[in-house]
């Protein structure tokens, strides 16, 4: 972490902030909706206790659907230019590694008085979205209100009964019409996905490598898989970011955008698809990636995730930017929109608590409490972060994967090139989940190739796992 330029502890100034908040912010005095008898609930990791999002449904005539999402009012109890904000201004996010978390906020605001915690009243910010039956977004709206999560519900278990392959979870099945009510937001999610494919949005599944503890050590490193769940959150997110980006430039004000450019590796891409068999224009066109993609996970959906990474790698990694009242957005290629922003997790991520600070002053009709110079300075910044952090959490990762793998040298293991650069090749293994360094017969490769690896050294503290190509 301090190598990287990141905060590994709070300082003695934040803590004593921390102890003196004693109680979550409250709507005295305030002039904010009070939805808190909608059925509102909770989406999130078994384990995760820092909510930053609530969701809930409402039938319309002509089958459309509106969509309500909460995002905790953090803002409302981290003032900014505390002692608290700088030093979340200073890491810009929460760092999740294999080892440990290090939260952005102090945990007993971002796991407690900032979270939407079930059955506690909190402060949010609300997007009001009227979805119509083929998945577009036809009204919206952003303003203020007191909310009450009645059910914090988990991933894994929800998209097992939207499936139809487990049961209901407790909470789904103990309190009144909440059954309905997932079963209605997961149209409008599915509606929603549908026509964002539709529109070249990309299907991509990254092989993201979790822990297996086994009292202390390491017994695996597993995929996270995609499921209906996390799908439904992330499509109901995508809209809100778009909403509120475009509630912003409608009311004049300056945003901090989330951008993905045109990919500057499109040639490569392109020799990629012609691989197996696709031509794709010459030209970067993300509908006609979309679609390969698509065949992809249809033809060969077992590899669909090593071809998902080489993509990923080859598109460039996602920045922030400035965006002023009047100027030409430019989009997010891998999401096929061209209004985008960071603003659904503000416990987590630090341009979120700038965007719900520039949402607070559009709403009333205030000067943006950030100038375009201080919002420059920031996008730059939180994008830096936001790199340092991934090497971070990638560096422990590794070091993770050196361990388990130490008692396999010289195992050979069927790998893809996931990395070539002037610094070097890398490729990864898919069992266990890891990446390492090919020190060794690196010719002819780049990303996307497949190739046989042998396993030669590891190195635990340093994080190091190294292949040598294996002689056929």
């Amino acid at each position: 972490m301090v190598e990287h330029g990141l905060l590994p502890d709070f300082s003695p100034a934040v803590l004593a902030e921390t102890t003196a908040i004693v109680e979550p912010a409250n709507a005295q005095g305030l002039h904010v909706r009070d939805l808190r008898n909608l059925l509102w609930a909770s989406i999130d990791n078994d384990t995760s206790r820092d909510l930053d999002q609530l969701s809930v449904a409402e039938a319309m005539p002509s089958d459309a659907v509106k969509v309500y999402v909460a995002i905790a009012d953090v803002d409302a109890t981290v003032q900014r230019g505390s002692a608290i904000d700088r030093h979340a201004q200073t890491n810009t996010t929460s760092v999740y590694t294999a080892a440990k978390v290090f939260p952005m906020l102090p945990e007993k605001l971002s796991t407690d008085l900032t979270s939407l915690a079930e059955e506690r009243d909190r402060l949010a910010i609300v997007v009001e979205m009227v979805v119509g039956p083929h998945g577009d977004v036809m009204e919206s709206d952003v303003y203020r209100a007191t909310v009450r999560n009645h059910a914090k519900l988990a991933y894994n278990s929800v998209a097992a009964w939207l499936n139809g392959s487990g049961p209901a979870p407790g909470r789904v099945a103990s309190v009144s019409g909440l059954d309905r009510q997932l079963r209605m937001q997961d149209r409008a999610a599915q509606a929603m996905r549908a026509i964002r494919f539709q529109h070249g949005a990309l299907s991509l599944q990254t092989p993201e490598a979790q822990p297996v503890f086994d009292g202390e050590g390491i017994r695996d490193l597993v995929h996270d898989e995609p499921n209906r769940a996390k799908e439904l959150i992330e499509d109901f997110m995508i809209a809100a970011n778009g909403v509120t980006a475009r509630y912003l430039a409608q009311r004049g004000s300056p945003s901090l955008r989330r951008v993905l450019r045109v990919p500057e590796r499109w040639d490569r891409i392109v020799a990629l698809a012609a691989t197996f068999g696709d031509a794709l224009p010459p030209q970067a066109s993300c509908e006609a990636l979309a679609k390969f993609l698509l065949r992809r996970r249809s033809e060969d959906p077992a590899r669909f995730p090593d071809v998902s990474l080489s993509v990923v790698k080859l598109l460039g990694r996602g920045e922030y930017v400035l965006e002023l009242p009047g100027q030409k957005p430019e989009g997010h290629f891998g999401l096929a929109v061209t209004d985008y922003t960071h603003s659904t997790a503000p416990n987590r991520r630090f341009p979120d608590l700038i965007t719900q600070r520039l949402l607070k002053a559009a709403m009333a009709s205030q000067r943006a409490p950030y100038d375009g110079d201080a919002l420059k300075a920031l996008a730059a910044h939180c994008t830096a972060q936001e790199t340092n952090a991934a090497k971070v959490e990638r560096q422990v990762l590794k070091s993770a994967a050196a361990q388990l793998l130490a008692p396999r040298i010289g195992q050979q293991f069927d790998a893809t090139v996931s990395g070539a650069s002037v610094k070097g090749t890398w490729v990864r293994i898919a069992h266990p989940s890891a990446e390492g360094k090919l020190i060794r017969g690196v010719q002819g490769l780049d990303v996307g190739d497949p190739v046989r690896v042998e396993l030669v050294h590891t190195d635990v503290d340093r994080g190091f796992v190294d292949f040598a190509r294996a002689v056929p």
